[in-house]
């Protein structure tokens, strides 16, 4: 295909570089997608800094939505004029993970992510000679991006594509971790440290279930007064005084049930695990760099019974949660509008990224004519 305009990290802590790169056809089981939005996220940044280290030059992106232009061989679910978000995590449908129904866990996704390739090991994107590492099997911080048919997802295409865009990662992960990995029941007390874009997803989730309260904790009061807004009850900001105390005391002085990290810090981490009561669920979502460590209390990780679990994309079946999500958001219970602060020309990339350093935004979505 012709040359297309895609963002390019050339290595870890230097500006993104716009240039023209070429993108090999589709080969089976894949589809060739043309980008409408791709999402500014956390994840994206972690790459940038190293925190996420996978190999450069790479092109970024994991967060999007697009219309589908052609697609290889034997691709059946998906067909050209179809609207799609993207999933970061396609699956092979083979491996223990996938059978087992963790297709969010898929072994090959996870190696040849890491690899900066695509399920089969090889890449698709070229700038002269060289050939550039693919981001998640996504790279959709470009034109055009050519993604396995597992991670194009069929939506309605009545649905505007820079708001189906969050649902390819932000939103499938926070309301995914309330649906999926906590299974927060109407009625639970929950606490969400980090309002950005997965804790306000979070919050959502929670509101959608029937949480009460729902306690939204951040830095930032323009995040907290959002959280607001999106469903949160009541708001602590962590700069002026004890979080843990201040939910205990909203939860009649027990704790919350759940507790959900969304930052990536682990201290943070453990101040999710003093706010919760005996039994209660710390679930981590936030990414940190690979030699953080988590401590917790032994003994009261034993005779209080607490538990810390993980979350990766909300634990998610893609396939299933994306139009489920897409289904509550047509119906007005889950808010996209609110959550898309700004929207950015491809060019600005690299001040889209600054403001998600400053907390400028909810979200910030690059945006393609």
């Amino acid at each position: 295909m012709p040359a297309m305009k895609a963002s390019i990290l050339p290595d870890q802590n230097t500006p993104l570089v716009i240039e023209e790169v070429t993108l090999d056809a589709p080969k089976a089981g894949e589809v060739l997608v043309r980008i409408a939005a791709s999402g500014v996220c956390h994840s994206d940044l972690s790459v940038i800094d190293g925190t996420l280290p996978l190999p450069t030059p790479i092109v970024l992106g994991h967060e999007g939505a697009g219309v589908v232009e052609t697609v290889g061989p034997g691709v059946t679910s998906v067909k050209a004029g179809d609207h799609v978000v993207l999933s970061w995590r396609p699956q092979c449908s083979r491996c223990a993970y996938c059978l087992r129904g963790q297709p969010y866990l898929c072994d090959v996704a996870i190696q040849t992510g890491l690899a900066g390739a695509m399920l089969d090991g090889t890449r698709r994107l070229r700038r002269g000679a060289d050939e550039l590492f693919h981001m998640t099997q996504t790279a959709c911080m470009a034109e055009y991006a050519v993604v396995p048919e597992s991670g194009a997802i069929a939506i309605d295409p009545d649905i505007p594509l820079d708001k189906a865009a969050l649902v390819g990662c932000a939103v499938t992960t926070g309301v995914g971790a309330v649906f999926n990995t906590a299974k927060v029941e109407p009625g639970a007390s929950v606490a969400v440290f980090g309002v950005g874009g997965v804790g306000l997803s979070v919050v959502q989730g929670c509101r959608i279930v029937g949480a009460d309260p729902i306690v939204a904790v951040d830095l930032l009061d323009a995040k907290l007064e959002a959280a607001g807004r999106l469903g949160a009850t009541h708001t602590v900001n962590a700069q002026s005084g004890d979080a843990p105390a201040r939910i205990r005391d909203l939860t009649g002085g027990q704790g919350a049930d759940y507790a959900f990290e969304a930052i990536g810090n682990p201290d943070v981490v453990n101040q999710a695990y003093d706010s919760v009561r005996r039994g209660g669920k710390v679930v981590v979502i936030g990414v940190a760099n690979m030699m953080a460590q988590i401590t917790v209390p032994h003994l009261t990780l034993v005779l209080q019974e607490k538990a810390v679990l993980g979350s990766c994309y909300g634990s998610a079946r893609p396939q299933v949660d994306m139009p489920r999500l897409l289904r509550l958001y047509k119906a007005g219970r889950l808010k996209l509008d609110e959550m898309v602060t700004r929207t950015y020309r491809l060019e600005e990339v690299n001040q889209a990224f600054e403001d998600l350093r400053k907390g400028v935004n909810l979200r910030g979505v690059l945006v393609f004519s």
